[in-house]
């Protein structure tokens, strides 16, 4: 079995090629694909797939990944910060999430990783869960950490205000689109809840040069604004 941490995210044209070939045997057929099927369908050889993936548990890992990593904290890079620039990561990042999440391909793989869950006869369940969340907190954590360290904004724990930023981005849209409610959301409504969760991530957790609304009050603690 390959291990995540032996696939790369930087994969060559070639690579990429074949992971969008093996995303749209998943929205056309599931899961249930052998490696000469995608071999066919990719026009290369089995050799290569195992010289590149190491087995079909790497292939599906590399494939998960190739889908996360189209999901970016609106391209920081640990540059200089302050409360607009931080707002607008934050927005970015949520409507590029809601953009992944919202199209057909990432509706049909989690459609099939949530069927295959618990029935013992895929991992893709463990794969998308562990690769793709993964892969997605990589890229946000950092700016809520710069948030951190330049006063902007104010936690304790990374990973809980990772996931509270997300609940808030995705709410229920997720579970909805799997259970095929449409239509999918456009630009503008997904540009409006990116919105609408950063003002409320803010509200949260931003200092007042983080961006949060100077109500007077800090949001949730009990205590003065200041």
């Amino acid at each position: 079995m390959t291990s995540a941490t032996a696939i790369k995210d930087d994969f060559t044209s070639r690579q990429q090629e074949v992971l969008e070939v093996v995303l749209q045997l998943m929205v056309d057929e599931g899961d249930g694909f052998s490696l000469a099927r995608v071999a066919r369908a990719a026009s290369c050889s089995k050799e290569t797939l195992y010289k590149w993936f190491g087995d079909r548990d790497g292939l599906l890992t590399a494939t998960v990944r190739w889908q996360a990593s189209r999901v970016h904290a609106g391209d920081y890079s640990g540059g200089p910060l302050d409360g607009d620039r931080l707002r607008s990561h934050l927005e970015n990042f949520a409507a590029n999430w809601l953009s992944v999440i919202s199209s057909p391909t990432s509706i049909a793989l989690n459609r099939v990783a949530v069927g295959q869950a618990g029935s013992g006869k895929s991992r893709l369940g463990t794969i998308v869960l562990a690769n793709g969340r993964m892969a997605v907190a990589d890229r946000l954590k950092p700016l809520l950490d710069a948030g951190r360290a330049t006063g902007l904004l104010a936690f304790d724990d990374t990973e809980e205000v990772f996931r509270t930023f997300l609940g808030l981005v995705g709410r229920d849209v997720q579970i909805r689109l799997l259970l095929g409610e449409g239509p999918l959301p456009d630009n503008q409504k997904i540009a409006a809840d990116a919105k609408r969760a950063a003002d409320q991530f803010l509200a949260l957790f931003g200092t007042e040069e983080g961006g949060r609304p100077n109500t007077g009050e800090a949001v949730g603690s009990g205590r003065p604004a200041h």
